[in-house]
C-alpha cells in the first residue's frame, strides 16, 4: 500500500469520527427536547376502577451553549485531524522522498555496475579478437614458409626426377648393351662346350646338390636332436607337474577283513549250534568266515569286496546287538546290501561333484560308485580313477586343452571293472559301450575305449588316457603283485633276452624296472648290439604284461688279459 493512501484514510477515519461525535451530541439533545414538549399518551379504558395519572418527572430544556459547544468541539476535532493528517502526509512525503533517492541511487548503482560489466565484456572480447587475429597471422605466414618450402622441394623433385630420368635412359642402354654381349658370350660358350643351356643348367645343379647333400643330412639331424630334446624335457615337464600337482592316498587292500571281538566266547556264538549260524552268513554273503585259535577276532575272506563288506558290517551289528541266529542274520544283510547299494550310489554322486563334472547320467555315477569295492594289483580302482582325473585336468592344462574332458576320461576309463564279473570282454571296451550307451560323447568313450588300443585313437584325449593311466599304475608302492607273480615275472624279463643270440646272460634288477643285458663283443658289433637292444625291448612289449615301463640296458665291451711273468 502506498503512502498516500495510507494518509487519506487516516484523515477519513478521523473525519467521520469527528461528524459521528458531533451528530450524536446533537441527537441526544434533540431526544430530551421533543420528551418535554409531548402530548400525553391516550390510555385504554381499564375494566377496573380509573385511577388518576401521574405527575410526569420535569426535563431540563436543551441549552444552546451545549450546542456552541458541541460545533466548537468538531471544529476542534476537525482541525487536529487535519493537522494529523497534514503532518502524516508530510511524513509519508518525507518517506517516499527518501524511499525515492535510495531508489536512484540503487538505480545508478546498478547501471554504473551494468556498465563497468559490458566494458569489461567488451575489454575481454576485444582482446581475444586480437588474440584469434595473431593467431591467424602467424598461421598465415607458417603458411606461407611452408609453401615455399614446398615450392623448392618441387623444383629439387623436378631436377631429381630429370637426372633419373637420364640415368634411366643410360642403364637401359647399357642393359641391352650387356644383354647383347652375354648373349653373344653364350653362343661362344656353347659352341665351345657342345652342350645345351638346359643341359649346362643340369649339371651344375647337381653338383651343387652334391655338394648340398652332407650339410642338408648333418642340419636335419642337428635339428631333429634339438626337437626329441626339447620334445622330451616338455614331455618330464608336463608329467612331473601332472604327478606333482596329484596327491591321492595309495590303500593297499587285501582279500581278507579282521573282525575284533568282545571276547572268545562270542566265537561259539557267531558258530551257532551244529554251525547254523556261521553256515547263515555264508551262505547269505557267499564269503568264508575263518573263526579259528586266535584270540579276539575272527576272518572274513572273499575276492569280492562288496560281499565282504556286507558281511563285515552285518558281524558288527551282530557282535554288538548280541542276538546271533538265522533269522535275524538273513534280516541284517538284507539291509546291509540296500545300505551298500545305496553308500555305492553317493559315492558315485560325490566324486562327480568334488570333481567338478556335471550333467553325468546316474547309471554311469553307480559304476564309478561301484569302482570303490574294486581293486585292480592291489591299488584301489576308484582312487586310482580320480588320480587319473586329476592327471589329465593338469597334462589338458598345460596342453591348452579342455581340463574338464580331461577329468570326464580319466575319471570314467575304467568303469567296464564294475562290470567284468558280470560280462564278458575287455573292461575298456565293456567301459566305451556303457558310456556310449548313456549319451557320452564320442570323445570320451573313444578315450575309453582305446587306453589299452582295444579301439583307434581319434583324440588326443585318448592318448593322454593311456599316459595318465600308465603314470597312475606305474608310481612306486601303486601297484603290487603276489611274489609268485613277482618271480615269475623276473625271470620271463630275463628269458626274453636271453634268447637272442649273441647274449651271455640278462638281469631283472630295480623290481623289474630295468633289464641289463651283457653281449659277446665278439659275435655282436655295435651296430648289431643296437639293433639287438630295439628288438628285445620290442618283444617284452608285445608279450608280457607289466606295468609303467621297462628300461633294457645293453652292455659290449672287449675285457683283454695279458699276464706278465
Amino acid at each position: 500500500m502506498e503512502a498516500w493512501q495510507i494518509v487519506a484514510i487516516v484523515i477519513a477515519v478521523v473525519i467521520v469520527g469527528g461528524i459521528a461525535y458531533f451528530f450524536g451530541t446533537r441527537k441526544s439533545s434533540g431526544a430530551a427536547l421533543a420528551e418535554s414538549v409531548a402530548p400525553p399518551r391516550a390510555h385504554a379504558p381499564a375494566s377496573g376502577p380509573v385511577r388518576p395519572p401521574e405527575p410526569a418527572a420535569p426535563r431540563p430544556a436543551a441549552a444552546p451553549e451545549d450546542v456552541e459547544r458541541a460545533r466548537l468541539e468538531a471544529q476542534r476535532v476537525r482541525y487536529e485531524a487535519e493537522s494529523a493528517a497534514m503532518q502524516v502526509r508530510q511524513q509519508a512525503e518525507q518517506h517516499a522522498n527518501t524511499v525515492r533517492n535510495r531508489a536512484e541511487s540503487d538505480i545508478r548503482d546498478l547501471r554504473n555496475k551494468a556498465e563497468a560489466a559490458w566494458n569489461e565484456e567488451e575489454r575481454k572480447r576485444q582482446e581475444k579478437m586480437l588474440d584469434v587475429e595473431r593467431r591467424l597471422a602467424r598461421r598465415e605466414a607458417e603458411t606461407h614458409q611452408e609453401r615455399q618450402k614446398v615450392a623448392v622441394l618441387e623444383k629439387t623433385l623436378e631436377e631429381e626426377k630429370e637426372k633419373l630420368g637420364t640415368q634411366l635412359a643410360e642403364a637401359k642402354t647399357r642393359d641391352e648393351e650387356l644383354k647383347a654381349k652375354i648373349a653373344e658370350e653364350e653362343q661362344k660358350l656353347l659352341s665351345i662346350a657342345q652342350l645345351s643351356a638346359q643341359e649346362a643348367r643340369d649339371i651344375v645343379m647337381k653338383k651343387f646338390e652334391e655338394a648340398c647333400q652332407s650339410d642338408l643330412a648333418k642340419y636335419l639331424e642337428k635339428k631333429e636332436e634339438e626337437k626329441k630334446d626339447r620334445a622330451d624335457e616338455l614331455a618330464q615337464r608336463i608329467v612331473g607337474t601332472a604327478i606333482q600337482r596329484c596327491a591321492v592316498r595309495y590303500v593297499s587292500d587285501t582279500v581278507t577283513s579282521v573282525i575284533d571281538l568282545p571276547s572268545d566266547e562270542m566265537k561259539g556264538r557267531i558258530i551257532g549250534r551244529e554251525g547254523r549260524n556261521i553256515r547263515a552268513i555264508e551262505k547269505a554273503t557267499g564269503v568264508d568266515v575263518i573263526v579259528d585259535d586266535t584270540p579276539g577276532v575272527i576272518v572274513i575272506s572273499c575276492f569280492d569286496m562288496v560281499r565282504r563288506e556286507i558281511a563285515r558290517r552285518a558281524l558288527e551289528k551282530l557282535i554288538n546287538d548280541g542276538r546271533i541266529h538265522p533269522t535275524r542274520i538273513e534280516e541284517l544283510i538284507e539291509s546291509e546290501k540296500k545300505a551298500i547299494d545305496e553308500d555305492i550310489r553317493n559315492t558315485g554322486k560325490k566324486t562327480c561333484a568334488d570333481l567338478g563334472l556335471l550333467k553325468v547320467h546316474p547309471q554311469i555315477q553307480y559304476l564309478i560308485g561301484r569302482l570303490k569295492y574294486r581293486t585292480s594289483y592291489g591299488q584301489n580302482v576308484l582312487e586310482h580313477s580320480i588320480e587319473i582325473a586329476h592327471i589329465l585336468s593338469s597334462i589338458s592344462s598345460e596342453l591348452k586343452l579342455d581340463p574338464l574332458i580331461g577329468k570326464r576320461c580319466g575319471l570314467m576309463h575304467d568303469i567296464g571293472k564294475a562290470l567284468t564279473h558280470e560280462l564278458d570282454g575287455s573292461h575298456a571296451v565293456l567301459g566305451a559301450e556303457q558310456a556310449r550307451r548313456f549319451d557320452e560323447p564320442r570323445l570320451i568313450w573313444n578315450a575309453i575305449g582305446a587306453h589299452h588300443e582295444d579301439m583307434p585313437y581319434e583324440s588326443t584325449y585318448a592318448v593322454l588316457t593311456q599316459v595318465g593311466d600308465a603314470i597312475s599304475a606305474g608310481r612306486p608302492g601303486a601297484r603290487r603283485d603276489s611274489v609268485e607273480q613277482y618271480i615269475e615275472r623276473l625271470e620271463k624279463l630275463e628269458a626274453a633276452a636271453t634268447s637272442f643270440s649273441g647274449v651271455v646272460s640278462a638281469y631283472a634288477v630295480q623290481a623289474g624296472r630295468e633289464l641289463r643285458v651283457l653281449v659277446d663283443a665278439d659275435k655282436l658289433d655295435d651296430q648289431q648290439a643296437l639293433l639287438t637292444a630295439r628288438d628285445i625291448a620290442k618283444k617284452i612289449e608285445d608279450e608280457l604284461t607289466y606295468p609303467g615301463e621297462i628300461r633294457v640296458t645293453l652292455i659290449r665291451e672287449r675285457k683283454v688279459v695279458e699276464v706278465a711273468r
